[in-house]
């Protein structure tokens, strides 16, 4: 189902000059940010925690999965391009899969290299902080992939929906409300760095076993609604 071409033309409209800029301007802050709170307080687990969990986790990953996922096809179908896609031998679904792809990828190498760097410089990795929110920034980059994959399928304004998501849902009722946290991919990639810690520098109100179901279950139907979604959209002359 993976279509070389299409990843390659999705890749080079993500990774262009101004895109490239945006997706690189949080991890950036991130790493500044690091190292102002490394020199102000020294090597710190739990300061290192708050770091990673409420800048990298909260607010970097989902940012940069709405600019990653978004951008994956939305801009095609915005200005009509997608036509010439869509022109060609190829099942829909597998354009939807190439794209998620490459989306994933993309959001894996902006979010979480960084929020190791990040995890490094803060406290060396000690109790595992910075591989536990590296493989954190790893899942939820999954999910946030295959939904902002969708909206951008199913909507002009992809962007402007996946920001609110991600700034209001994600970062302000999923960290206040306890029960919107249990429909938050933050908290369901926590509770995978939760695991890898233990103890109680990174907490998640949803359980492993239950995260792991509602990961998986959000990326396979979201990735399957867009397939159907592009399958469904009608070229100029068709009946």
């Amino acid at each position: 189902m993976y279509d070389p071409t299409v990843a390659r033309l999705t890749y080079r409209a993500l990774l262009g000059r101004r895109r490239a800029l945006i997706l690189g301007a949080l991890p950036l802050l991130l790493i500044i940010i690091s190292v102002a709170v490394r020199g102000l307080t020294g090597a710190d687990d739990q300061t290192a925690s708050d770091v990673l969990g409420g800048f990298a986790i909260a607010t970097m990953v989902p940012i940069i999965g709405v600019i990653a996922g978004t951008g994956a096809i939305g801009p095609e179908i915005d200005d009509g391009s997608v036509v010439y896609l869509l022109s060609k031998p190829l099942k829909r679904p597998a354009i939807i899969f190439t794209k998620l792809i490459v989306a994933i990828a993309v959001t894996m190498v902006f979010s979480a290299v960084p929020t190791l760097i990040a995890g490094l410089i803060l406290n060396g990795n000690g109790q595992q902080v910075a591989v536990a929110y590296m493989i954190a920034a790893l899942v939820s980059s999954i999910a946030y992939s295959a939904l902002f994959l969708l909206l951008g399928t199913v909507s002009r304004h992809a962007v402007v929906f996946g920001l609110v998501y991600a700034l209001v849902w994600e970062a302000l009722f999923g960290s206040l409300v306890p029960g919107a946290r249990t429909l938050s991919v933050q908290q369901w990639s926590l509770a995978v760095a939760h695991k890898v810690v233990g103890g109680d520098l990174v907490t998640s109100d949803v359980s492993l076993p239950t995260a792991t179901v509602l990961l998986v279950a959000v990326t396979v139907l979201a990735t399957w609604y867009a397939g159907q979604k592009l399958r469904t959209l009608k070229l100029a002359g068709e009946e």
